[in-house]
């Protein structure tokens, strides 16, 4: 199924086997051109904006706005990046071939399984976040009960057809996309003093109560760290698209899309909520921003909808992430950087590798019950940072590729990241800053130190593992 680099069609990777190690058989593409575009649209609602958008607000006050914008700048970079890559070759293991491919396969092994580790952990910590809704509604329950159904549910979806996995994420999106469009529909008739029982609030919540940075600059730093990773999470639908029957078309449309998406959904609902209440209101860290909002708008049942809406981003996060962390391990394995017996693909689905990522995703849960306040902890502090790592990467590999790609296969470049090379470097940049801005704070340092041990010692492996195999990191070479 490889294409040479002169093919006229993008082909799918060099070195990216879309054959299970003695399977005879492959991943599917069984994911449609709808399951795709809802993905990718509903891909950057999470719980990080539902749950983690209070902790930004208190720290930056109505300058949150600004601390989303300018993270939604830095990962519309990013996105546009992968998108030029993922387009040119769409592979199940996304960044991760591609690092191989134009830095080494040291890079390519330790972006993968960070981010697989990345993606596992994350399972955990959605799931225990779904049993925590279901707590409020079913008191006299236990967590465990909850956890252990979700990851029962969505394991099983994702061992069956990759189609049941595209379907599920289609209605959730479906359903994240509906409730943020009616409260953004609905501040804005608020903000303008159409809806009833409201009056146009003008600039008062944006300029009073200590004006526009009523913490400094150091409280735009504090929320725009708390943006940063918020957005987390946006790379699964370019693995996503390695299993669709048009994947060139099903990248580019999302990576075109990004930057409306960001700018309505984060942006967007970040001004609303801090134009039409005060930034103080003691209901936001009480209830969160969006329940705070729609009681102040005299919604019914504002506190349960909200509730069922974030349960929904969880369980899709779950599933999403159960997927992505899969399929990267399954890219791994099939490109000998893993066991070899869990590369067995049967059914168009790699079987193993989901259970694999299960087991890692549920261990976590157990470990968060037993030592919540250490092993678990540790976990999370090992992929605190992560995201950053898998950024870096994906910018220093589209830096040294599209030079080859412009040299060997121009024809490729069906999405092209905007003036390369220098908003490349920009983003770069902008990684480090962000880097910098976590060192200032004693919480953020200690995820910095631990993601950056966890990641020196994946490079080691890696660079072990590349100079006895004898692999070679020049992308002509491959």
């Amino acid at each position: 199924m490889n294409r040479t680099p002169s093919s006229a069609a993008p082909a799918r990777e060099h070195g990216d086997a879309v054959q299970g190690p003695g399977s005879g058989s492959t991943l599917s593409n069984g994911l449609k051109q709808r399951h795709l575009s809802m993905i990718a649209l509903g891909g950057v609602i999470g719980a990080g904006l539902f749950v983690g958008s209070r902790e930004g607000i208190a720290a930056a006050g109505p300058s949150i706005v600004l601390a989303y914008a300018v993270s939604g700048a830095l990962v519309m970079l990013i996105m546009r990046m992968l998108g030029e890559m993922a387009a040119a070759n769409p592979a199940s293991g996304s960044f991760s071939v591609h690092a191989e491919r134009s830095i080494g396969s040291w890079a390519g092994f330790t972006v993968g399984w960070m981010f697989t580790a990345l993606l596992c952990v994350a399972v955990a910590a959605e799931a225990l976040g779904a049993a925590d809704v279901m707590l409020q509604w079913f008191p006299g329950t236990e967590p465990w009960m909850w956890v252990l159904l979700f990851m029962v549910i969505f394991t099983g979806t994702n061992l069956t057809a990759v189609s049941n996995f595209g379907e599920f994420e289609f209605w959730f999106a479906a359903l994240k996309v509906a409730a943020i469009g009616i409260f953004l529909v609905l501040g804005l008739l608020a903000i303008f003093g159409v809806l009833p029982g409201t009056h146009a609030p003008g600039t008062s919540h944006l300029t009073g109560d200590g004006g526009f940075l009523p913490k400094g600059v150091d409280g735009l730093m504090v929320g725009l760290l708390a943006s940063v990773f918020a957005y987390g999470g946006l790379e699964t639908v370019t693995i996503a698209a390695a299993e669709s029957k048009d994947p060139v078309r099903g990248v580019a449309g999302a990576v075109r899309t990004a930057m409306w998406r960001i700018a309505l959904f984060y942006v967007g609902s970040m001004a609303i909520i801090v134009t039409v209440i005060p930034w103080s209101a003691p209901a936001i860290a009480k209830s969160g921003p969006y329940v705070a909002v729609l009681d102040y708008l005299k919604i019914p049942a504002a506190g349960q909808i909200m509730n069922v809406v974030i349960l929904i981003a969880l369980l899709s996060a779950v599933n999403a992430n159960l997927y992505g962390s899969s399929r990267m391990a399954y890219s791994l394995i099939s490109r000998g950087q893993g066991p070899a017996f869990l590369g067995k693909v049967s059914g168009g689905v790699p079987r193993r590798a989901v259970l694999l990522c299960a087991a890692f995703g549920f261990l976590a849960v157990v470990l968060s019950f037993l030592w919540p306040d250490t092993l678990f902890q540790w976990l999370l502090n090992m992929v605190g940072a992560a995201v950053l790592v898998v950024w870096g990467f994906i910018a220093t590999a589209q830096l040294r590729m599209r030079r080859t790609l412009e040299r060997e296969a121009p024809e490729k470049l069906v999405v092209k990241m905007w003036a390369f090379p220098v908003l490349t470097w920009v983003a770069l940049a902008g990684i480090v800053a962000v880097l910098l801005l976590m060192l200032r704070d004693e919480n953020q340092r200690i995820q910095l130190l631990f993601t950056g041990g966890f990641g020196v010692v994946l490079a080691v492996i890696g660079l072990v593992r590349q100079r006895s195999l004898g692999k070679g990191t020049d992308l002509a070479k491959k």
